[in-house]
């Protein structure tokens, strides 16, 4: 999917969450969930860069599916699509963790404004749709790697797993993470191909120095982090 960027929709009106999937799937990938109890299922168990979650659900209701989130130390960005309009609805989800709130009905436009806008303050959606480190660039609209201005190929995982990476920045990402993200959970693979990929990453960042980016932390994942930047910081 174009940026490799991940959106869970938790609604239980079928037809409207389908539509939100297709008016979003020019630039991420939308996996729908239609009540409380999975959709918070989904949320903890899966790698998500932006929640869509109604209030009014079967099962268990959007608040405390978002209390459950937050509790479990995940910070994904939450926004709150509702028929409840009152002031003190929004307070309340923002009180819980919410990071925006749009009342039903609405205009798809708007909502798709209100989503970019979250996934770019969180760094995943680059304003230029170019992700950059050093002299590494990725050019998220036609999938071109350079550094030093020269090209560099990778594979569908290999990109993947670069564009990942560069979106999480001086962030620590599990294996855990990574493998499912990248490969899903339900894949037939082991979770040993991410250190296989990883040193394949390496092994095609070393001509142009950026294989350094890409650190080891051990017993836990890997970081990708430029200490330089960080030192004139």
């Amino acid at each position: 999917m174009p940026n490799n960027i991940r959106i869970l929709v938790v609604e239980d009106d079928q037809n409207l969450a389908n539509n939100i999937a297709s008016f979003l799937a020019d630039f991420s990938e939308v996996d729908i969930e239609n009540d409380g109890l999975s959709g918070k299922f989904a949320a903890t168990e899966d790698v998500y860069d932006l929640i869509i979650l109604d209030i009014m659900l079967p099962e268990m209701n959007g608040y405390d599916v978002l209390k459950n989130i937050r509790n479990e130390k995940i910070n994904t960005p939450v926004l709150i699509l509702t028929a409840k309009a009152e002031i003190d609805d929004k307070i309340h989800g923002f009180n819980l963790g919410a990071d925006d709130y749009l009342t039903k009905p609405f205009h798809r436009e708007e909502l798709q404004a209100r989503v970019k806008a979250l996934l770019k303050r969180s760094g995943v959606l680059a304003d230029d749709s170019t992700l950059k480190i050093r002299n590494l660039e990725v050019n998220l609209n036609n999938h071109v790697i350079t550094a030093n201005d020269e090209p560099v190929s990778l594979n569908g995982k290999e990109y993947d797993l670069l564009v990942y990476l560069l979106q999480n920045k001086n962030t620590i990402l599990t294996k855990d993470q990574i493998f499912e993200r990248i490969w899903g959970f339900d894949s037939d693979t082991s979770i040993t191909v991410v250190e296989v990929y990883m040193s394949n990453l390496r092994k095609k960042l070393r001509p142009s120095q950026n294989d350094s980016l890409i650190k080891t932390i051990r017993n836990v994942g890997y970081i990708f982090q430029d200490e330089t930047e960080n030192q004139s910081k």
